[in-house]
């Protein structure tokens, strides 16, 4: 069943060892739709059984556990040793579409790289991880797997004890910029060349004839980033630790620590608890993400070229163009979002205007593109009948909603879509339901508090659908009241 392809790289790359075992591992939720998908062999287990495996109690045979070295910036600050100090790599798999994945599990006991910590997981971080990241693929973004989440029947003491639990996740893989910093931060160029061929071999195997493949593969990293983080923005999504230790070469989402969604939209939000300067803050993770691209390619410039001056000429060009790349995946992604499918130069004007609009009113994000669609198939009465729509009733002053329609309606009006098509193809697109911060916080206090686990199953229900809202589950639509917000996220570890 396992194929593992990373364990077969020198041992500099990562240290061999087992998961610690636990105490009393009792299975919380199963993902068999995925299981399936990776071709597991599941259903003849029962939940003991699933729970002895997705705690590290019992290894799969064939699997080859690994916690793998890396390096990060974190915050701006390069740290040279991090690696997986509470993940083990359970091996990889080949799923039923031909693609190579990681099965990890996290918050499986210490390894070497554990820097003093204790290797494990608390049950809210362990919640919060599983349901974001499925709901994640729900919004059709880029990012890891919930497999398994697995209570380990032991305390970890965080700000006070909490219950352990352990989350399995599945990656396309776990190299990030980090590992490549790992090697280069060394000296060590033949690792760092290893590392490149073999991230080109699994990720980007078109590359492999290109007459400058390192080159190739820093602007194919690029690409990806510049979609993903575009995505991001587009649901309103903060990751909140946008270190380079954080950011995958395969242009997945990874690392669901302090993450959250903005409520009222305002670039400068923060959630993260140790973002104290909001260096990841919503509008500031494209800036983030190509300073991370920029740390990528100094670890390939030996590759790139012998000549230190050649290398540079060509490397910075490529990571200048990050910011090109993320304009188009972001114009596309919001364009969509307002109804526009066929470009027009003042499109971008349009948008961010309606996103000022959106910051000076405290209007939510989600709630408010989501209307809009609503709307769209009745755009040629408006403004006239806005203030018969839930919609107008959202911003504080309607006449600057009112005065943007207009210009909105003007645009549509040269759109090929039939008006009738419009409002469908803008709910594809805006979401009814994300996973709201005071909605996950509420959650997790019902499992650790009650250990009542029906809202965490109620919530992966609605979360996997989120462009298509039962009428049942309408309150999951709702931006929190004054005394609900959410003003901060908190890391795991």
């Amino acid at each position: 069943m396992f194929s593992n392809s990373y364990a077969s790289l020198p041992d500099g790359f990562y240290t061999r060892i087992d998961p610690v075992p636990v105490a009393n591992p009792r299975l919380i939720q199963f993902n068999g739709v995925l299981a399936t998908e990776l071709g597991l062999e599941w259903r003849s287990l029962d939940g003991a059984s699933l729970g002895a495996i997705f705690s590290g109690n019992c290894v799969p045979e064939g699997a080859d556990p690994v916690a793998t070295a890396y390096a990060g910036h974190q915050f701006g600050h390069f740290v040279p040793q991090l690696g997986d100090g509470r993940a083990i790599l359970l091996g990889e798999v080949i799923d039923r579409a031909g693609v190579r994945r990681d099965i990890q599990l996290k918050g499986s006991g210490r390894t070497p790289y554990s820097r003093g910590g204790d290797g494990r997981a608390a049950l809210g971080p362990v919640l919060r991880e599983y349901l974001v990241s499925e709901a994640m693929h729900a919004l059709g973004i880029e990012g890891t797997r919930a497999l398994a989440a697995v209570s380990t029947g032991e305390f970890v003491v965080r700000e006070g004890s909490l219950p352990g639990a352990i989350v399995t996740r599945v990656a396309r893989s776990h190299v990030r910029v980090g590992t490549f910093e790992f090697f280069a931060a060394r000296g060590d160029l033949g690792a760092v060349r290893r590392l490149a061929d073999y991230v080109i071999d699994r990720h980007y195997p078109e590359l492999k004839g290109a007459e400058h493949p390192y080159l190739e593969l820093l602007r194919a990293v690029c690409l990806r980033q510049a979609a993903l983080v575009a995505s991001w923005m587009q649901v309103g999504f903060i990751h909140g630790v946008m270190n380079t230790d954080n950011t995958s070469v395969s242009g997945e989402t990874i690392d669901y620590g302090p993450c959250a969604f903005m409520d009222s939209y305002d670039p400068a939000t923060v959630f993260s608890s140790i973002d104290s300067r909001g260096r990841y803050a919503y509008s500031n993770q494209p800036h983030a993400a190509q300073w991370n691209l920029a740390r990528l390619a100094e670890t390939l410039l030996t590759l790139i070229d012998a000549d230190p001056v050649r290398a540079v000429e060509a490397a910075g060009p490529v990571v200048e163009d990050f910011s090109v790349l993320f304009e188009k995946c972001w114009l596309r992604g919001f364009s969509a979002k307002l109804g526009l499918q066929s470009p027009e130069p003042a499109d971008a004007t349009l948008i961010r205007a309606w996103l000022e609009i959106l910051h000076r009113n405290e209007c939510d994000f989600t709630l408010t593109f989501r209307r809009l669609g609503e709307v769209a198939d009745h755009a040629e009465k408006l403004p006239a009948a806005a203030a018969e729509l839930p919609l107008r009733s959202l911003f504080q002053r309607p006449d600057e909603f009112d005065s943007w329609a207009r210009e909105w309606r003007a645009r549509l009006a040269r759109e090929t879509v039939p008006p009738g098509g419009r409002g469908a193809a803008m709910r594809r697109v805006n979401p009814a339901v994300v996973p709201r911060n005071h909605l996950v916080e509420q959650m997790i206090s019902s499992a650790i508090d009650d250990g009542n686990f029906a809202p965490f199953e109620q919530m992966l229900v609605v979360l996997s659908t989120p462009y298509d809202l039962d009428p049942e589950f309408v309150r999951y639509e709702c931006p929190p009241r004054p005394e609900e917000r959410v003003l901060q996220t908190f890391c795991g570890t």
